[in-house]
């Protein structure tokens, strides 16, 4: 039949999720056709994590100034350009941008498709005008901003991350809702380039999903900056105060007026238009339903990354997209038996401090366990972090009492890489002493793993018997 591809896989967009698995199913042999009706690469790459770090890395060039005299050099307001700023964010998407694209996968022997796709059978996709007889489908559409239903807000022109590495101009002040990651990171980017910045967050605090010990530390890292954080603040509504201004009128009346309007109020997946009834797949305000296995209710279609909901929803990072393809590649190739939420899943915060987590925060483990044991050890008492004047923060461990790994968070200078040991103990079911019998390098920022762990072991040696037998080893001469 003319226009009829019937590969053994066929992969509904080409983000994070859906890169990983073409590219590992073609390495593997598999016949693939990817599906993407817009940007290689997706949200990650074009307006997601590459952008975002990369203005947040000139962002903290430009502290740097500010901060030289800390080290005995001249301290200077930074001159910013900010046009050439975003030409920096611009350059390194298009440098990353080559190994997401159309050209690469088809040269791997992927077949690539630009357009949408949708179904029209159990089996059967929809797409550039071709019809998709595949053995096994994996969706993985990601996901898109939500958008809070605040009255007013669709009469002003609002940015999201998917527009606001498009700024031309450097805001006068940036009004930003949402005090989750990707609020409280562009912020303090922005803070740092020089604008006036009001983060309104309805909730208690910022970041409510992490240990509010470990974001007490990035609160006042942001207030001391300069960013004016709202925590509690419910907006009644937005208002247009002409060209250019608008005004966010908390529940008490009080007027916020701001030149550019940030929302960040979290992300919802995209699952509209795919056919779903068509090929017997349900689908909530989660997103796609889905298995421990990431399976739909047609076993013959996986859900991935953003877009996958009921089982698969919780945590959207473009490494647990990665973790999902790598599930679904053992599966659908293999047959192997999969099952999610067996591997720790680490979460980082891209502020400075960073802030990075994985397991349970103090008061999960205290719900589920009699007994935990809280171990601390702050970056004031590295050595390293005193050279480089990165005191702040500290790194907190919830144990069992026999050792056992329940979580852990780290606030302070590169977390993000310091979480990592704490992700191999509980992946392995290592104790926390065995992370405090490793050696580390001196002087480095990891050091506060083993200074913390070691404080696992210290009641030990106050044990009494312990002070016996060494006593009587001692007189063995």
């Amino acid at each position: 039949m003319a226009g009829l591809l019937r590969p053994d896989l066929c992969v509904i967009g080409a983000g994070s999720a859906g890169l990983s698995v073409a590219a590992i199913a073609a390495s593997l042999g598999a016949s693939v056709v990817l599906v993407e009706k817009h940007r290689m690469g997706g949200e990650c790459l074009n307006v997601g994590c590459v952008p975002s770090k990369a203005l947040i890395a000139a962002a903290s060039r430009a502290q740097d100034f500010r901060e030289a005299g800390r080290f005995g050099l001249q301290e200077a307001e930074p001159e910013i350009d900010y046009a050439r700023v975003q030409a920096h964010v611009k350059e390194v998407v298009a440098t990353i941008a080559p190994m997401d694209s159309m050209e690469r996968y088809e040269a791997m022997g992927v077949r690539v498709i630009q357009g949408e796709a949708f179904f029209t059978g159990p089996r059967t996709v929809m797409a550039g005008g071709l019809t998709i007889e595949a053995r096994r489908f994996v969706i993985a559409t990601g996901s898109r901003p939500a958008v809070p239903p605040v009255p007013g807000l669709d009469q002003v022109s609002y940015l999201t991350n998917e527009t606001v590495f498009d700024l031309t101009e450097k805001p006068e002040h940036l009004v930003v809702i949402g005090g989750g990651a990707v609020g409280v990171e562009i912020a303090q980017a922005y803070r740092r380039l020089g604008v006036r910045v009001s983060l309104l967050e309805a909730g208690e605090r910022i970041l409510a999903g992490e240990d509010p010990e470990m974001t007490t530390v990035v609160h006042r890292s942001l207030a001391r900056e300069g960013v004016t954080v709202r925590t509690g603040a419910s907006i009644a509504r937005i208002d247009q105060e002409g060209p250019g201004r608008f005004a966010a009128v908390l529940a008490e009346g009080e007027r916020i007026e701001g030149s550019h309007l940030l929302v960040a109020a979290g992300r919802r997946p995209r699952v509209e238009d795919l056919g779903l009834e068509a090929a017997g797949i349900a689908a909530d305000a989660s997103g796609i339903v889905v298995d421990r296995g990431l399976r739909t209710a047609n076993r013959r279609v996986y859900a991935i990354g953003d877009c996958a909901g009921g089982a698969g929803a919780g945590a959207r990072f473009t490494h647990v997209a990665n973790h999902h393809a790598g599930l679904v590649i053992r599966h659908a190739l293999f047959r192997l038996p999969v099952r999610l939420g067996r591997a720790p899943i680490p979460r980082v915060v891209y502020t400075v401090p960073e802030l990075a987590s994985v397991g349970l925060t103090e008061a999960q483990a205290r719900a589920g366990h009699a007994t935990v044991r809280i171990l601390r050890w702050t970056f004031a008492d590295n050595d390293r972090a005193r050279a480089e004047k990165a005191t702040e923060g500290h790194i907190k461990a919830i144990v069992t009492p026999r050792g056992r790994i329940l979580g852990c968070s780290i606030a302070g200078s590169h977390a993000g890489e310091l979480i990592m040991p704490w992700v191999l103990a509980m992946t392995q079911g290592l104790k926390v002493s065995d992370l405090a019998g490793l050696v580390y390098p001196y002087p480095t920022f990891s050091e506060v793993t083993k200074s913390a762990a070691v404080e696992f072991l210290k009641p030990s040696a106050q044990n009494p018997w312990v002070r016996r037998l060494v006593s009587f080893v001692s007189r063995l001469g």
